[in-house]
């Protein structure tokens, strides 16, 4: 098998893990601990960016106004995604978090047709009229739409379009977008530590959990960024399922959130218009192929 889909896939499972590292760090606010993450995460990257001698696009990213204007953007909505997600962990939402990478494709299908102004095919369309039911039914069920869902697709999907027009690899924009989350976050934590912050007397456990947040952000990134330069893109898209499916398993078995059978309707309507999506993409690539050769 490639090893592009062993690296891509591996990136996945580490994102679809991440509740259990932030329920371990359950005692700490969401807010606080992504200026961790951020800062961790940075030094993280600035060591693997030294050790591949990869420094030479800071100096041109920095003086252009355009892309800082662009991974300040994109920083704003990756920190938004990021205190989200950790929330809805800490306070039993795991299966909801997962819901919101589940509409995600077709969140990003939306976004180009109001954003692009891109015309979504037909199936295409029918898979966004499917989620639109899951998305309503779920909401009448509640009593209330699902906010950190819908939050979270919207977050990600906004950041994925940023993306689109950045001009940096994977590895370069995320430690832009940490470098420029630095000024804030780093004044935080020392705010944070001399005024009964979470973290204030925190032991050394809890420390060495908060120093893993490096590691474990920059890994599946360097992951994703080998498997994605070796797997096609339509591959990529149906190993992205992996990640919220394990969130979704981790929410059901792990933590026992409820899933009451009217509730389980909502999630296969919106697992049917990814079914619909996944297809359509697959047989749009195979098209593609056959009108090449």
């Amino acid at each position: 098998m490639n090893p592009g889909v062993y690296a891509a896939g591996l990136a996945y499972v580490c994102w679809g893990l991440f509740p259990l590292y932030f329920h371990r760090l359950s005692q700490i606010s969401a807010v606080e601990l992504i200026f961790h993450r951020s800062v961790w995460a940075l030094l993280c990257l600035v060591l693997v960016l030294s050790a591949r001698r990869q420094w030479g696009w800071l100096r041109p990213a920095m003086r252009s106004p355009r892309t800082v204007a662009t991974y300040a953007a994109s920083a704003f909505l990756l920190s938004i995604n990021w205190v989200l997600y950790v929330w809805s962990v800490h306070n039993g939402h795991v299966v909801e978090a997962a819901l919101g990478y589940f509409i995600n494709p077709l969140f990003n299908v939306l976004l180009g047709v109001l954003v692009l102004h891109e015309r979504p095919r037909r199936l295409q369309w029918a898979a966004l009229a499917v989620a639109a039911a899951g998305v309503l039914w779920l909401g009448a069920v509640a009593g209330s739409p699902p906010w950190i869902a819908l939050g979270l697709a919207a977050s990600f999907g906004a950041y994925g379009l940023l993306k689109k027009t950045a001009s940096l690899g994977a590895l370069e924009g995320l430690t832009t977008e940490t470098l420029l989350m630095a000024p804030v976050a780093i004044p935080a934590l020392l705010w944070l530590g001399t005024h009964g912050g979470d973290t204030a007397q925190a032991d050394a456990a809890t420390w060495v959990w908060l120093l893993l947040a490096g590691p474990i952000t920059a890994a599946p990134l360097l992951l994703f960024a080998y498997g994605a330069q070796r797997v096609s893109m339509a591959t990529l898209g149906l190993l992205q399922y992996i990640s919220p499916s394990l969130q979704f398993l981790l929410g059901v078995l792990i933590f026992r959130e409820p899933m009451q059978p009217a509730r389980l309707i909502g999630f296969a309507l919106i697992w049917v218009a990814l079914m619909l999506y996944s297809a359509e993409t697959l047989w749009q690539r195979r098209q593609l192929r056959l009108q090449t050769v």
